[in-house]
């Protein structure tokens, strides 16, 4: 049976290394001849965002929404999510993943992608919810941190869990040291967990 387009759209602000590790791990797969699923398009609220450049080498759509040309931040939700809207359908709308987007998204613009909206956070969640994550660990004395892969929800980091990594607190790290170790696992756990939600829509829809 051939299998529903499934898109991805993977929403940056920076460097976008959490969506090169999920566009590599989809051509090294073979999502598309797998899932039936491929990297859409990659969006930005920057126009300088490094990860840009690397979706545009892949081949993939690439589109800057700058937020401040907006008057609101519902105005910009708006335009986000028909933006994303364009490379769905209405039977298999895409799959939003965000890379490093640094922005708080509406409570509609969360209902509106409810189930399809997913996040990594660099902590275990339910631990350190939020910004500076790697400090508070390091100064609770944690002897592990990691990452959460989970589903967005109206509350900050409260959505579903989906995919955590886990690794050892060492004498002597900074947050810098910390960050690039967890960083290495988001790198492994993300694509998986993407890979895991497409698989699960396919099989909904057999």
């Amino acid at each position: 049976m051939k299998k529903t387009p499934q898109a991805i759209v993977i929403l940056i602000s920076g460097g976008g290394s959490n969506m090169a590790a999920i566009v590599r791990a989809a051509q090294k797969e073979a999502w598309a001849e797998q899932l039936g699923a491929h990297v859409a398009a990659v969006i930005s609220n920057k126009a300088n965002a490094r990860g840009l450049q690397f979706a545009q080498g892949q081949g993939i759509a690439t589109q800057v929404l700058d937020h401040t040309a907006y008057g609101s931040r519902e105005a910009f939700d708006q335009a986000l999510a028909a933006a994303i809207a364009q490379h769905g359908t209405p039977e298999c709308p895409p799959l939003v993943v965000l890379a490093g987007f640094m922005r708080i998204l509406t409570p509609a613009f969360v209902e509106q992608h409810a189930g399809r909206l997913l996040n990594i956070h660099p902590s275990l969640l339910p631990a350190f919810t939020g910004l500076h994550t790697h400090q508070r660990a390091i100064d609770a004395g944690c002897k592990f941190a990691g990452a959460t892969v989970h589903q967005v929800s109206a509350e900050l980091d409260a959505g579903a869990i989906l995919e955590q990594s886990v690794v050892p607190v060492l004498p002597g790290d900074t947050q810098d040291t910390l960050a690039a170790r967890v960083l290495a696992t988001e790198h492994l756990i993300y694509p998986r967990a993407v890979r895991t939600w497409l698989a699960q829509r396919t099989r909904r829809a057999a």
